[in-house]
C-alpha cells in the first residue's frame, strides 16, 4: 500500500500544479476551457481582479428590549422589513435575512458601503434597531461582488412578499 501511494503522490501533485496554473491570458477558465469572464458585468459589481469586493457585515443579535405589546411590536418589524426594503433598492443593502437556530443571533445585513462607519448610519435607521430589539456587531467583510446582483435575481423567484 505504501509503495502504491509513493508512486501515485507525484502524479496527484502535477496534476494538481496543472490544473491551477493560469491560462496564457491570464483569465480564468471554466472547466470546459472557455473563458467566461465578462469585463463589464465585473466593472458594473465593482469586481477587482479576484471578483470580489468589500462590504460590511452586520451580526443582529437580541436586545435589551423587551417589548410585550404586540401591536407595537408589528409595527416595528413593518418598519425593520420597509427599512430593508427601502436600503436594497438603494443598492445599500446587499443580503439580510433571520438565522435559523442562531441563539441570541437573530440575522445579518450585508451593507455596500467600505466603512464601518457608514454601516452604522444605515443600521440606525431600523426602528427595530432603534427600539432595542436587535444590537449589532460589525465586521468589514470581502466577497464575491456577484452579491451585488443577487437581488435583482431575488425579485425575479419572489412569489410572495413577506409581511
Amino acid at each position: 500500500m505504501t509503495t502504491y501511494i509513493k508512486l501515485l503522490t507525484p502524479l496527484f501533485l502535477a496534476y494538481a500544479l496543472m490544473s491551477c496554473a493560469a491560462n496564457p491570458t491570464g483569465e480564468r477558465a471554466n472547466p470546459g476551457g472557455v473563458n467566461t469572464y465578462d469585463a463589464q458585468l465585473a466593472k458594473d459589481l465593482g469586481a477587482d481582479e479576484y471578483g470580489m469586493r468589500s462590504y460590511v457585515l452586520v451580526i443582529l443579535k437580541t436586545g435589551p428590549a423587551d417589548i410585550t405589546d404586540e401591536a407595537l411590536r408589528q409595527e416595528l418589524f413593518a418598519g425593520h422589513f420597509s427599512n430593508m426594503t427601502s436600503l436594497a433598492e438603494r443598492e445599500l443593502l446587499v443580503l439580510a435575512g433571520p438565522f435559523i437556530e442562531g441563539g441570541d443571533k437573530r440575522g445579518l445585513f450585508v451593507f455596500n458601503v467600505p466603512t464601518i462607519a457608514q454601516a452604522k448610519e444605515l443600521v440606525s435607521t431600523d426602528p427595530a434597531v432603534a427600539a432595542g430589539i436587535f444590537t449589532a456587531e460589525y465586521t468589514r467583510y470581502y466577497g464575491s461582488a456577484a452579491l451585488m446582483a443577487i437581488n435583482d435575481l431575488h425579485a425575479k423567484i419572489q412569489k410572495s412578499d413577506i409581511d
